[in-house]
């Protein structure tokens, strides 16, 4: 019950900040998503389960603070914590680079993504603006700061509540 709480205090407090104050950094045409960068940090020590639940929570608050169309935050951050906590409980497991490989992936994922997704919903969306001009200056802000952001998600959460990070997941044959 505490893991929970600790996850539900990073998310809140994510969701807020990008909100109010990273949405509103622009750098050479990118922002930087603080919020995804959580997530991923939570989805990678906590497992895939996790991940998704706190993605979807996350997608939804983001969704109410900022008054945008209701589900679509909640379905892309709920699909990226999932595939998070994934490579996290498989492939990611102790490789140095698993955290940027991770950030790198689900960041051009998202975009493309989100894309398809308001391109479905009949909303008017420039696909050239969001997939050339922002998504580069965005995915370099996410890469650079995913360190820090990752680091304090490990400080703030700790171990796991078995004493490990997440299982490690075993295939059968």
């Amino acid at each position: 019950m505490i893991d929970g709480l600790k996850i539900a205090i990073l998310v809140v407090m994510a969701a807020f900040l990008q909100a109010t104050v990273f949405s509103s950094l622009n750098m050479l045409e990118g922002t930087p998503d603080v919020l995804l960068l959580v997530l991923l940090g939570v989805a990678l020590m906590r497992g895939a389960i996790v991940g998704a639940i706190a993605g979807f929570g996350a997608g939804l608050l983001l969704d109410v603070l900022q008054l945008g169309t209701m589900g679509v935050l909640a379905l892309l951050l709920a699909l990226a914590g999932y595939w998070a906590g994934r490579y996290g409980e498989t492939t990611g497991r102790g490789r140095a680079h698993a955290p940027l490989a991770s950030v790198f992936a689900i960041t051009v994922l998202v975009a493309f993504a989100g894309y398809a997704l308001h391109f479905v919903l009949g909303e008017q969306v420039d696909a050239q603006w969001v997939l050339v001009e922002t998504l580069l200056p965005s995915l370099g802000l996410n890469l650079i700061l995913a360190v820090p952001v990752f680091a304090v998600c490990g400080r703030f959460l700790g171990e796991g509540p078995e004493g490990n990070r997440v299982q490690e997941v075993q295939l059968l044959g």
